[in-house]
């Protein structure tokens, strides 16, 4: 299939986005979920991944309202099968928001390591088509991520063969090879697109990463960077354009995506 050109029509696909919205913490040391929803807002996006979305200690309670987040974003936290502790709406930290999607199946992954850590993985119905999504957040040690790569990569395998996106802040801004994208990489292809999205206030790190198979289902990944994101926590989003419905389902690790941008 030809890769489109922005010159000629309106892009088509949906707007995935990842964020590490720090507990709603900002740079200025206040903790505004209303802050946090504006840059939510401001993506625009049909997908988006949070990490550190719920209160870390005690009863892990939400920070998001989720009618204040509709009203403001149009997008909805993905049910969970099994409530968050302290009726939070995500999974140790994970929330997935989607726009419009049927949510097929929802598994909670609980990643091994040191730390507590954890994924969702939802088989979701879009208009455009079938999709599996990882939303994920690793850990700071690399041989946790290591073993954490890994069970991400044997969820993936489970269940039908459908198009995957996996999004979230992987911690890991090393490609040598004992990186744990090394591993995601086996599965899902090449990354071409590194994007500098940690600290918000002078981004050098690719911390946060975003995915997909098969080849050519991703865009062009790039930082959100407005003034409002610039504080409202210490990373900035990052977000691509997902061409679902528009590439054949190949081998998940054909290869690298083309090189296509955002509006």
């Amino acid at each position: 299939m030809k890769d489109h050109d922005p010159g000629t029509e309106r892009p088509s696909g949906l707007l995935v986005a990842s964020y590490n919205v720090q507990k709603c913490v900002g740079l200025d040391l206040r903790r505004d979920p209303a802050r946090t929803m504006a840059v939510i807002g401001e993506l625009g996006a049909d997908l988006v991944a949070l990490q550190e979305g719920d209160r870390r200690f005690g009863n892990r309670a939400p920070l998001l309202d989720r009618d204040r987040l509709r009203e403001m974003t149009g997008l909805e936290p993905v049910p969970l099968p099994l409530p968050g502790i302290g009726g939070g709406h995500g999974w140790h930290g994970n929330i997935l928001l989607t726009r419009g999607a049927e949510v097929e199946q929802v598994r909670q992954l609980v990643l091994p390591g040191l730390e507590p850590r954890g994924a969702l993985v939802a088989d979701l119905a879009l208009e455009a088509g079938r999709l599996r999504v990882v939303a994920a957040h690793l850990g700071l040690l690399r041989a946790s991520r290591a073993q954490q790569a890994r069970a991400i990569v044997a969820a993936l395998q489970e269940g039908d063969p459908r198009p995957v996106l996996l999004l979230g802040d992987l911690n890991e801004w090393r490609t040598g090879p004992r990186s744990s994208l090394r591993l995601l990489e086996a599965e899902l292809g090449r990354s071409e697109t590194r994007v500098r999205s940690f600290p918000a206030g002078l981004p050098m790190l690719s911390l946060d990463r975003i995915y997909a198979a098969p080849r050519g289902l991703l865009g062009r990944m790039e930082r959100h960077d407005s003034p409002l994101a610039r504080i409202a926590s210490d990373h900035l989003p990052v977000k691509a354009r997902l061409y679902l419905g528009q590439v054949e389902l190949d081998p998940p690790h054909a290869g690298p995506s083309p090189d296509r941008g955002l509006p």
